[in-house]
């Protein structure tokens, strides 16, 4: 299923479209040449906003007549009509995201089954230590020359890990080779993470967050990949097989469709979507009977952080104990949410 191809670009300019609207409603039907004449517009400007206002749904238009009539729509038909489509798109592509997600995970278990940690043609590659995957991350990097896709979940990054990370991206970046990162959201509030997407975006990288887990990977001229492993933080595995690079490189790009882009400065509207969307993924975590620190390490967060969340939730809800709280919240559909303060640390 595919987006509609022009309401991700629709950004009509306010008080002239407003205007338009205004005019719109006053009429029966109106003609782009009834708005120019009406608004002190040329015909082509007027064109313009109707088919902006068409494309939001406010205005219905008739391509049958000549020249094309337009109608008014008001907001909560239109809203209908323009966000179900996209609405539907998002959840698809989350449950797919899911799926993968799964299919990853069952791959890690097959891998964790297998005695030998290298295949007779050399395609993946156990790194037992840190040390050793981080010489293989610098040789991967040097060597790259296109592009490099990261996925780092987790929350904030450690000062000593963006120390080592920043010069070898920014001599990437500064060779051409195209970058994009993930992160989850609670990365946002970390004040060096913050620091280090600044440096490398003013330099052409791209830095998205998603509200939930995903798996540690990065990956080089989709040609090699280094995967982190689950039970062991300073072990990793390097994959050079096409079809499991392809794999990855398609899971990455339906992760990348479903975040949103890492802001460099904040407004409190911010603050308070990240913080909303954050309850959200932990609500639904709970309702599904998961434990605090199953929750906490989803989402890239504390324990502590986890706790103090589930206890606004739960104090909305009006449920005394997290039985109750599950009970109540895979019975309902409201979200339960509150904004937070901006800057306000997710990881404490």
């Amino acid at each position: 299923m595919e987006l509609p191809e022009r309401i991700d670009a629709v950004e009509p300019s306010g008080d002239t479209s407003q205007a338009v609207y205004r005019f719109a409603l006053r009429q029966t039907a109106v003609t782009a040449a009834d708005v120019a004449a009406a608004l002190a517009l040329d015909v082509g400007a007027a064109e313009d906003h109707c088919a902006q206002l068409a494309d939001l749904g406010l205005l219905a238009e008739d391509t049958r007549a000549s020249p094309t009539v337009f109608r008014a729509v008001d907001p909560e038909t239109a809203g209908e009509r323009v966000l179900g489509p996209l609405e539907r798109v998002i959840r698809t592509r989350r449950q797919r995201a899911e799926e993968v997600r799964t299919r990853l995970l069952e791959f890690s278990q097959v891998y964790e089954e297998q005695p030998v940690r290298t295949d007779s043609r050399g395609t993946v590659e156990f790194l037992a230590s840190l040390s050793s995957t981080r010489a293989a991350i610098v040789e991967l990097a040097a060597k790259c020359e296109s592009e490099v896709l990261t996925a780092q979940p987790g929350g904030g990054r450690r000062a000593e890990v963006l120390e080592e990370a920043i010069s070898r991206d920014e001599a990437m970046l500064r060779s051409g080779v195209r970058m994009r990162t993930l992160y989850q959201h609670t990365a946002r509030f970390s004040p060096g993470t913050r620091e280090y997407v600044d440096r490398v975006s003013r330099m052409g990288a791209e830095v998205r967050t998603l509200d939930d887990q995903f798996i540690r990977v990065l990956l080089f001229d989709r040609r090699a990949a280094v995967i982190g492993v689950e039970s062991d933080p300073g072990s990793a595995i390097i994959v050079r097989e096409p079809n499991l690079i392809h794999f990855i490189a398609e899971t990455f790009d339906l992760w990348w469709l479903n975040a949103a882009p890492f802001p460099l400065e904040w407004s409190n509207q911010e603050v308070a979507d990240i913080a909303d969307q954050l309850k959200q993924r932990i609500a639904l975590l709970l309702s599904e009977g998961l434990t605090d620190q199953t929750i906490a390490k989803r989402m890239g967060m504390s324990v502590r952080t986890c706790r103090r969340h589930i206890a606004e939730i739960m104090e909305r809800l009006g449920a005394k104990s997290r039985f109750q709280a599950g009970f109540l919240l895979s019975a309902r559909t409201e979200v339960f949410t509150a904004p937070e303060e901006p800057g306000a640390p997710e990881d404490r």
